[in-house]
């Protein structure tokens, strides 16, 4: 058996990714547990088990009187996919009824809620279209509702990639009404009419290509204790941390980060954090919304 990451066919990796996940984050793991998950056989989920130990033979050892295998002392991780951020994911996804929880990989589910956001409603046919426009690169006729204009009206649009704001899903689009690439929510799309080869193309989308960088650090009325605590809170090195963001998306972003107003207009409690380069992000700042 070749202990080469590289020849690894993508189930199998995948299948030693979970084994690795359940080492990590339950301490252990056992053959039932990737038999369930992934509906193998014994011998399948043995050879498995076997192919991880090739590759990292002080990861886990068999542990006989809680017939499972345990996670070591010295264990390091071999698939680099261990971070927080993964773990969380599934948990929020669990929670907003994304995913199942028999198709979760976390085993021992801790207690966990999200704060409730509105439901933003969009139609299955609707995002089937617009994503089918961008993979054949084709204009869309769409009934839209916006703010601007409470009738709805149609207009062509060429979306080339969807962007989510924190809040809601939006199809990244050219406007031949107005000849710019701006946002869309798909929640307002009401209709799609008709389509057409797009002579318009995502590339041209500069704001969409290129990124901005905020400088973000401590309200500079906290004390020093608190700036320590927003240090951590943010991952900060050296007072600020650098977040990297689409053009396209910097109105969303500030707005957010509660960064789109001036710090003196909230308690510094409040705001928490300031951006340190505010002169220069404010100065590419538009409204990208379809309104």
């Amino acid at each position: 058996m070749s202990d080469d990451r590289s020849e690894l066919r993508w189930g199998v990796e995948q299948r030693l990714e979970f084994i690795e996940f359940r080492l990590f984050w339950e301490g252990h793991v056992n053959r039932s547990d990737v038999m369930e998950q992934f509906g193998l056989s014994v011998n399948q989920a043995s050879s498995d088990l076997s192919r991880y130990i090739g590759l990292a033979p002080h990861n886990m050892d068999y542990d006989r009187s809680l017939r499972t295998y345990v996670r070591q002392p010295g264990f390091k991780p071999v698939f680099d996919k261990l971070d927080a951020g993964r773990y969380l994911a599934q948990l929020r996804s669990v929670a907003d009824g994304i995913l199942d929880q028999d198709d979760c990989w976390i085993a021992g589910l801790p207690a966990y809620d999200s704060a409730p956001t509105p439901a933003r409603g969009v139609d299955p046919a609707t995002l089937r279209s617009v994503v089918d426009a961008i993979r054949q690169s084709e204009a869309i006729e769409v009934q839209y509702q916006s703010l601007s204009n409470p009738e709805p009206r149609s207009r062509w649009i060429a979306p080339h990639a969807i962007a989510f704001d924190g809040f809601r899903w939006h199809a990244r689009a050219f406007c031949f009404g107005d000849e710019v690439f701006k946002d869309f929510l798909l929640s307002r799309i009401l209709d799609i009419r008709g389509s057409r080869t797009a002579d318009v193309l995502g590339y041209n989308d500069q704001d969409w290509h290129t990124f901005a960088t905020l400088e973000i650090g401590p309200h500079p009325a906290l004390s020093e204790t608190q700036a320590k605590v927003i240090a951590l809170d943010y991952g900060m090195l050296g007072g600020k941390a650098e977040i990297k963001v689409r053009r396209a998306l910097l109105y969303y972003a500030l707005r957010r980060l509660g960064l789109d107003t001036d710090p003196a207009a909230r308690k510094p409690h409040d705001q928490q954090i300031v951006l340190l380069n505010r002169d220069v992000i404010l100065g590419r700042q538009g409204q990208a919304e379809e309104q």
